[in-house]
């Protein structure tokens, strides 16, 4: 496979998960994978559980802070407090193009950090060709369909299990 070919490659799995506990246990398990540099992008309508799985993941880094979306300030970071990267919480919901996001300077602490920008689809991508996109729908019995999207050669065998 050529370099550009594994840069581009994506690595697609679906997991279930039936509670707001479920979501927060699959955001801790998918921590234990993750690594400064990552960049998450989760997409979905209000109330899917966007930040609750910020919340599982941010729980299983050991960052500070209480996780709550960051609509109105758009970014908020949590310092590691076990010496792991720190957590960049982003919303992007008041944003109204990649310009906007662009002037939150995410990409000045990509390297270094777990990034995490709710409603980020059809704008956060061109941060980081290896990145994370984090589809969740919603049923109205509370299960959540996760769809877990890897760009790039990092994400290969690197996805949360499916379920």
């Amino acid at each position: 496979m050529s370099d550009t070919t594994a840069a581009t490659a994506a690595h697609t799995t679906t997991v279930t998960a039936a509670s707001d506990a479920a979501m927060r246990e699959l955001g801790r398990s998918l921590a234990g994978r993750l690594r400064a540099g990552d960049l998450l992008i989760l997409s979905g309508p209000l109330g899917a559980g966007k930040t609750t799985l910020t919340q599982g993941i941010a729980e299983g880094l050991g960052v500070r802070g209480p996780i709550t979306s960051p609509t109105f300030v758009l970014t908020r970071v949590h310092p590691s407090r076990s010496g792991g990267p720190d957590l960049v919480h982003a919303d992007a919901y008041r944003l109204a193009d990649a310009a906007e996001l662009d002037d939150i300077d995410l990409d000045s602490s990509l390297d270094d950090t777990v990034t995490v920008v709710e409603w980020g689809s059809g704008l956060a991508e061109e941060l980081s060709e290896r990145r994370l996109e984090v589809d969740i729908e919603r049923h109205p019995d509370e299960t959540r369909i996760v769809r877990f999207t890897g760009h790039g050669d990092r994400w290969s065998g690197a996805l949360p299990d499916t379920e």
